[in-house]
Formats: C-alpha cells, structure tokens, sequence
C-alpha cells in the first residue's frame, strides 16, 4: 500500500522479483487524492473517508483480481510504508481474517491496540464504526512486522498541530518520532499476546524502498510457514 506520494509503481517494480520467485501476484493500489473534491490527501489512512470505506474498496480489488485469474485470494498478506503503515496497522484491526502477514512501515501515526482510546487513536468503539465486534483472537494468528528506520527522526510531517483538521487530543502522545510511535505500537499489541517482529534498521531514515529487502524477508519465512504448516 502505499503512502501520501502514491509511490505504487516502484513499489510494484520492488516486489516483481518477489511475485515470481514465491508465486504470488503483486498488487499495488492506487488511491486518488481529494476525492471528495478538498483536496485531502490523508482520506485513506483512516480507512474510512465520508461514506468511503477504503478498506472495502481494497477488498475488491483484490476479489477483482481473483476473478481475473480464476484464483481465490481468501487471505494475502498486506505492506505499507509511511501513510501505507497507517492503512496497514488499521486494516489489520478491521480484517485480520483475511491476513496472513501484516508489515506496518514508519506510520506517522499510530492506533495503539488500546480500548481505553476511542478510534482511531485506539480501538475504543471499533464496533460503532465498522459494524462489528474487533476480534483480537484473529488477529493473534497473523504475523505481524513492524519496521522503521534508527534514523526517521523529522518531527514535522508527524506532529499534528492544535488547527490541524486530523487533530484529536492525545494524537501526538505516542512518541515524538516514528521509531517512537512505532515501538508504543508494537508495546500494545505485545500487551495483548501478539507477537512482533521488530526491525529497526540502522542508516535509514524516511524511505519505505529502502525497507522493500527485510519487508520480502519476512513475507518469505511467513509464506513458507503458510505453505508448510509449521
């Protein structure tokens, strides 16, 4: 998935290789800026934008991509960097089911794994919004990757200011950087007996293409743990 600058191409281009050496089809979608016509670039992190439900949207493009083929994708894994990571860390919330790996990159924000938070700084009334209860047991089953660069320490794309129109109290209190947000990430889903792998990786600051190599990794051991049964 990819993140505010719709980067899909060279993320496609980056898991080519991948597709063909595992056997999978590589999907990269591509959501449109300001649809709603105010020029909001942000709409789709949220999964949820006026009566657009983003999440919905992916599930069926990748139902459309199954009937292409004559194959059925029950599950798939999903990655995403920077905007991308927070599409990921949410879908996953909303659709465990239909995971088997998640790979959250560098969100600028996060939804920590927390009732205590209302949506989307935390999964307080999830079922208000998505129509159903949130089911952690599913979410326990699928491998989950969290990764960010040691050196992806700007502030200023990430911190929400008071007249933003994102601004929610307490949107900033997870960290003040992305390596900060994301280990209070992977500290809340830890709380609820989910396992996470963690990569933070040394020299690199904001560049998801820079992440693609430990990213495939990951996917391989998971894919091969799915196709195996270990």
């Amino acid at each position: 998935m990819h993140g505010t600058g719709r980067q899909f191409i060279q993320y496609r281009d980056a898991f080519a290789g991948f597709g063909r050496w595992h056997r999978c089809i590589v999907l990269c979608p591509l959501f449109p800026v300001g649809v709603r016509g105010d020029g909001d670039r942000n709409g789709f992190k949220r999964l949820a934008e006026g009566d657009i439900r983003y999440d919905k949207v992916l599930l069926e493009m990748v139902r459309e991509v199954g009937e292409r083929y004559g194959k059925r994708f029950d599950t798939f894994a999903l990655f995403g960097y920077s905007g991308g990571g927070q599409f990921v860390n949410r879908f996953a919330y909303a659709h465990p089911e239909r995971l088997w790996a998640a790979s959250i990159g560098a969100p600028g924000n996060v939804t920590l794994l927390d009732e205590s938070k209302a949506w989307w700084l935390g999964v307080g009334g999830f079922e208000r919004h998505f129509g159903k209860p949130f089911d952690l047991p599913a979410l326990r089953r699928v491998p989950v990757q969290m990764v960010v660069g040691r050196a992806d320490l700007e502030t200023w794309e990430i911190t929400v200011r008071e007249d933003s129109p994102m601004y929610l109290p307490g949107i900033n209190d997870a960290g003040r950087t992305r390596p900060e947000r994301l280990r209070a990430l992977k500290a809340s889903f830890e709380a609820a007996g989910i396992g996470v792998r963690f990569d933070e990786l040394d020299n690199i600051a904001h560049n998801g293409l820079q992440v693609v190599e430990v990213v495939q990794d990951f996917f391989a051991d998971s894919l091969r743990t799915l196709r195996t049964g270990d």
